[in-house]
């Protein structure tokens, strides 16, 4: 059975070209600086996002975490929506390595944090309270469906975050699909930002990897950062490699997943017990509720397995799916008939 694989867009493969490129790296020592393709890499990720300088990090969760622990120090505040990745799915890390103090705010339905809020949440120069250095933002926003942060609510947080002496960090897992959503150059979307982490291993479809950048001196530090959290590498232009691919070659095809996920939302709205509003659908998630009470969403995911069709369950009555470039039109149209038949059995 051909399975149609929507449970993340960190189940992609790498493509032939990036095989191919991995087989042809040229390779050195990046812990003592010496890998070439490495340092190509992170040239280019510097470059495309407007910033001084990169750092390339193992995951995600390790660039968000060695962001911090530059920005912050031991007691500082971090705030953050309530919703966050990195407040929910990456362990407590910054607290638990770091001991950086969470604040979290709650998330809108569409990603944002309300301004007001954030600015009334910033701490008083107080002995009784942790220092707050630095806000965290989560571009596009994962548990809220893939929803894009505007540029004009970026900058105002990065002029709110200027204004009171704080950093400001964006977790862009997805950043290239928010600037593929908006239209807009992703240095536009950034350019506020004092640090930006970004996955080449999600919809980009490399095989592992992150990038970090910043200035220059923030990248000296979060180097340091990255070998005391273990993620110093040595031939890393391996896996490098296909990040440069990816980057090349795999940001403007997007534009499919999104088409894809919205056809999907339309294709599922409908269906007995559904909860799904399609045009909240910006990028390329789909989170949906079941109200259905002979059902539950953990027993919808199994008997779609049945047909093929894998998707998660993320709390409460909502699942997710989320597209990429393994699935095309014809595999939209055939999960949209399996949910039709499993809901109507």
């Amino acid at each position: 059975m051909n399975i149609i694989d929507l449970r993340s867009d960190t189940v992609t493969k790498p493509t032939p070209a990036m095989r191919q490129a991995m087989v042809d790296a040229e390779v050195g020592d990046d812990v003592l600086g010496d890998d070439p393709t490495v340092q190509r890499l992170e040239e280019l990720a510097a470059a495309r996002l407007g910033k001084e300088a990169a750092l390339f990090v193992p995951s995600g969760t390790m660039g968000n975490l060695v962001s911090l622990l530059v920005h912050c120090g031991r007691g500082d505040e971090v705030i953050l929506g309530d919703q966050a990745h990195t407040y929910i799915y990456e362990q407590g890390g910054s607290a638990a390595v770091g001991s950086i103090h969470p604040r979290p705010l709650p998330n809108l339905p569409d990603g944002r944090i309300d301004l007001a809020l954030l600015e009334a949440s910033i701490r008083p120069d107080d002995i009784h309270a942790p220092r707050t250095k630095l806000i965290t933002l989560e571009n596009t926003h994962n548990r809220c469906g893939g929803a894009v942060l505007p540029v004009a609510y970026m900058d105002a947080v990065a002029e709110l975050a200027q204004r009171r002496g704080l950093a400001l960090h964006l977790d862009g897992a997805r950043i290239f699909n928010a600037a593929v959503a908006l239209g807009v150059d992703v240095q536009t979307l950034v350019r506020g930002c004092d640090s930006v982490s970004f996955c080449l291993s999600k919809g980009l479809g490399a095989p592992v990897g992150s990038v970090v950048v910043g200035s220059a001196t923030f990248i000296h530090e979060a180097r340091r950062a990255r070998k005391v959290v273990g993620g110093g590498m040595r031939q890393a232009g391996v896996i490098a490699a296909a990040g440069i691919v990816a980057l090349a070659e795999m940001v403007d095809r997007l534009a499919e997943d999104h088409a894809n996920a919205r056809r999907l939302a339309e294709g599922i709205a409908g269906l007995p017990g559904v909860v799904l509003d399609p045009a909240t659908v910006q990028t390329n998630i789909v989170i949906f509720a079941l109200d259905r009470p002979d059902l539950t969403p953990r027993q919808l995911a199994e008997r779609l397995a049945e047909h093929g069709v894998w998707l998660f369950t993320i709390g409460g009555q909502r699942l997710r799916a989320v597209t990429n470039y393994h699935v095309g039109g014809q595999d939209i149209q055939r999960a949209i008939d399996a949910l039709a038949d499993t809901l109507s059995a």
